[in-house]
């Protein structure tokens, strides 16, 4: 039988096959109070185990896992307040973003974080070199906060060039990030902590599957889950020949978008946003589902009438609709709808304009949205990890990067990406597990609409369902950017966390 493998001493890794972790102290003033708390930042080491190790030779019973080789740095970032409560008495909560290809920084520094990028009530980013301030409605008041930046994103890298995009996979990506999680919880003694997810947009698929894959892998089970900007089935997201569930669950956004800029019809104009929403959500699920079925099958006639309600609810010509089919693309909207004007909307947030080289053309030049926050948020992150939190690295934090190009599936081959049964599963086999869900109504990358059918679609009996709160915000994909729903949207999550001790 062959030795088991030993762990090498850290001071005969290589520099970069070292766990670096730099601890710092910091106070906070929210509404009269201090709240002092450390600061942990740095990369652990993940060593994920082979199953072959579980073999047992003739005549034995037992044989203890042999650590794996490191394979990954995992970077992370935490906040822990300090108090005269026991630590373990605090909530957890892990936090992650999308893509699939983006850091934590976005929910780092707009919702959860002691501090947040600087930025007007709308959203707007000022000019550079930008600044940080202080986060009144941080998170950290009701639950110790871990920002975890999935492999290939932040500082987490792969230690071996030759499998770099070994964890770019769905079920790789949950492996390495609730080994990661396993790895916290024991390294910080936080097993007794109530524990929550929250993950935003390709972040929700991610929680989603964690939420089940936490239980069957680690015995991990979550008090509960927030998701924001819904991605768990990509049917409704996916603008497929042959699929015409996007073009209706978009249409209430088109209105919403249309509303926000003056782009309805006066009598449409004049309605609440709510109102006008409301009427859109009540054509796209019953006349206009209704026409798209029916395909070449449409009469003349009466594709003319619904390309006509098609317009009106969406701010778009009627020649225009009837060219695209009565289907406009996500796309073609943000391109078509202020055209007039010599606009574009943006994707992840149809509030905010962009303006390209010239008016013609299928698409934008550049999502408004991503652009207007971008170079903020990099330029945040980048100054708090060196100059506040000492962590020192001349290594690129990596803000974004496109892998969702060439992100894997394997559970999922021939079909669309639903990640909706373990979300189901998870709340089946814990009860007491709850879920918090954000939609932005200006969002055109994750729908509310969407969200909305995603969710009525899980298949959850009664009293799951009651498990689960819905809530809107007249903002986009990233709702917290607009300050009036930040301050709304940190209240409920704090009564979220904090309904466990009710």
């Amino acid at each position: 039988m062959s030795e088991p493998a030993v762990n090498p001493p850290a001071s005969a890794l290589p520099e970069e096959a070292r766990e670096q972790i730099v601890s710092t102290e910091h106070s906070l003033v929210v509404a009269g109070r201090t709240l002092e708390y450390t600061a942990t930042c740095g990369t652990l080491l993940l060593r994920l185990y082979d199953d072959e190790s579980n073999a047992k030779p003739d005549g034995a019973t037992e044989v203890a896992k042999a650590p794996a080789k490191a394979r990954a740095a995992f970077f992370f970032v935490a906040y822990t307040l300090k108090g005269s409560e026991p630590r373990e008495s605090r909530a957890l909560t892990f936090a992650f973003n999308g893509g699939p290809g983006s850091s934590s920084v976005w929910l780092h520094l707009g919702l959860l974080g002691p501090q947040v990028v600087a930025t007007d009530a709308t959203g707007l980013a000022p000019p550079p070199p930008y600044g940080l301030r202080d986060n009144e409605h941080t998170l950290l008041t009701h639950s110790d906060l871990v920002f975890v930046d999935p492999v290939g994103t932040g500082h987490s890298r792969m230690l071996d060039n030759d499998k770099l995009t070994e964890f770019h996979e769905y079920q790789r990506d949950l492996d390495s990030v609730s080994e990661f999680i396993r790895l916290y919880l024991t390294r910080y003694e936080r097993w007794g902590s109530p524990k929550y997810l929250i993950g935003e947009s390709y972040g929700t698929t991610r929680a989603a599957g964690l939420s089940q894959h936490l239980q069957e892998k680690h015995d991990v089970y979550l008090n509960g889950v927030m998701l924001v900007s819904l991605a768990v089935d990509m049917q409704t997201l996916s603008f497929d020949h042959g699929n015409d569930l996007p073009y209706a669950l978009f249409l209430p956004s088109y209105t919403a978008t249309a509303w926000y800029h003056r782009a309805l019809p006066p009598d449409m104009q004049r309605k609440a946003l709510r109102e006008v929403i409301a009427a859109a959500e009540t054509f796209a699920n019953a006349e206009y589902s209704l026409a798209l079925m029916q395909g070449s099958r449409l009469s003349p006639a009466e594709r003319e009438r619904i390309a006509s309600q098609v317009a009106r609810f969406t701010g778009l010509g009627i020649d225009y609709v009837l060219r695209c089919d009565l289907r406009p693309l996500d796309a073609r909207f943000c391109k078509e709808l202020l055209r007039q004007r010599g606009q574009t909307v943006g994707r992840l947030d149809s509030r905010f304009l962009g303006q390209d080289r010239d008016d013609a053309g299928e698409q934008p030049e550049a999502d408004a949205a991503m652009s207007n926050l971008a170079g903020a948020y990099a330029a945040g992150i980048n100054r708090l990890l060196r100059t506040t939190l000492k962590f020192e690295s001349d290594a690129p934090y990596v803000v974004h990067a496109p892998l969702w190009q060439k992100w894997k599936w394997k559970d999922f081959e021939n079909k669309y990406v639903n990640v909706g049964a373990s979300l189901r599963r998870a709340m089946q086999a814990n009860p007491h597990m709850r879920v918090y869900v954000a939609s932005g109504f200006y969002d055109l990358a994750t729908p509310h609409a969407a969200a909305d059918y995603t969710l009525s679609h899980l298949g959850l009996r009664d009293a799951q369902a009651a498990n689960i709160s819905v809530n809107y915000f007249e903002a986009g994909h990233m709702m917290y950017v607009h300050q009036p729903s930040l301050a709304r949207m940190a209240m409920q999550l704090r009564s979220f966390v904090k309904s466990q001790d009710d």
